[in-house]
Protein backbone atom coordinates (compact mmCIF):
# COMPACT_ATOMS: atom_id res chain seq x y z
CA UNK A 1 0.00 0.00 0.00
CA UNK A 2 1.83 3.75 -0.89
CA UNK A 3 2.40 5.87 2.48
CA UNK A 4 -0.46 8.18 1.32
CA UNK A 5 -3.08 5.11 0.98
CA UNK A 6 -1.78 3.95 4.39
CA UNK A 7 -2.36 7.45 5.96
CA UNK A 8 -5.88 7.90 4.53
CA UNK A 9 -7.11 4.52 5.67
CA UNK A 10 -5.93 5.70 9.34
CA UNK A 11 -7.44 8.56 9.44
CA UNK A 12 -10.26 7.31 8.20
CA UNK A 13 -10.28 4.54 10.84
CA UNK A 14 -9.32 6.97 13.16
CA UNK A 15 -12.18 9.13 12.53
CA UNK A 16 -14.85 6.52 12.57
CA UNK A 17 -13.41 5.28 16.21
CA UNK A 18 -13.99 8.83 17.74
CA UNK A 19 -17.60 8.71 16.17
CA UNK A 20 -18.18 5.85 17.97
CA UNK A 21 -16.31 6.76 20.91
CA UNK A 22 -18.43 9.85 20.93
CA UNK A 23 -21.92 7.78 20.46
CA UNK A 24 -20.99 5.62 23.87
CA UNK A 25 -22.62 6.68 27.00
CA UNK A 26 -20.36 8.66 28.95
CA UNK A 27 -17.72 9.70 26.08
CA UNK A 28 -15.74 13.27 27.01
CA UNK A 29 -17.89 14.92 24.21
CA UNK A 30 -14.98 17.73 24.90
CA UNK A 31 -12.25 15.91 23.90
CA UNK A 32 -13.98 14.56 20.66
CA UNK A 33 -15.33 18.21 19.99
CA UNK A 34 -11.52 19.00 20.35
CA UNK A 35 -9.88 16.68 18.40
CA UNK A 36 -12.16 15.84 15.39
CA UNK A 37 -11.83 19.22 13.66
CA UNK A 38 -7.67 18.68 13.58
CA UNK A 39 -7.85 14.68 12.68
CA UNK A 40 -10.57 15.73 9.86
CA UNK A 41 -8.07 18.52 8.88
CA UNK A 42 -5.53 16.04 8.55
CA UNK A 43 -6.86 13.83 6.49
CA UNK A 44 -4.59 13.91 3.52
CA UNK A 45 -5.75 13.83 -0.62
CA UNK A 46 -7.95 10.30 -1.48
CA UNK A 47 -5.72 7.51 -2.56
CA UNK A 48 -5.88 7.23 -6.91
CA UNK A 49 -8.56 5.78 -7.60
CA UNK A 50 -11.11 5.75 -4.91
CA UNK A 51 -13.47 8.39 -6.80
CA UNK A 52 -14.74 7.61 -10.38
CA UNK A 53 -13.13 9.51 -12.92
CA UNK A 54 -14.90 13.17 -13.50
CA UNK A 55 -15.73 13.02 -10.17
CA UNK A 56 -16.51 16.17 -8.72
CA UNK A 57 -17.75 16.15 -4.93
CA UNK A 58 -19.44 19.50 -5.23
CA UNK A 59 -21.47 18.26 -7.49
CA UNK A 60 -24.46 16.92 -5.88
CA UNK A 61 -27.53 17.95 -4.51
CA UNK A 62 -28.67 20.52 -2.03
CA UNK A 63 -28.82 19.57 1.60
CA UNK A 64 -30.70 21.62 3.89
CA UNK A 65 -28.94 24.16 6.02
CA UNK A 66 -25.97 23.78 2.97
CA UNK A 67 -26.29 27.16 2.43
CA UNK A 68 -25.15 28.63 5.95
Amino acid sequence: MCPDCDDFARTVLLLGQLALYADMAGADLDFVEAVSPSLAASLPEPPPGTFSPGYDPSDGPDYPGGDI
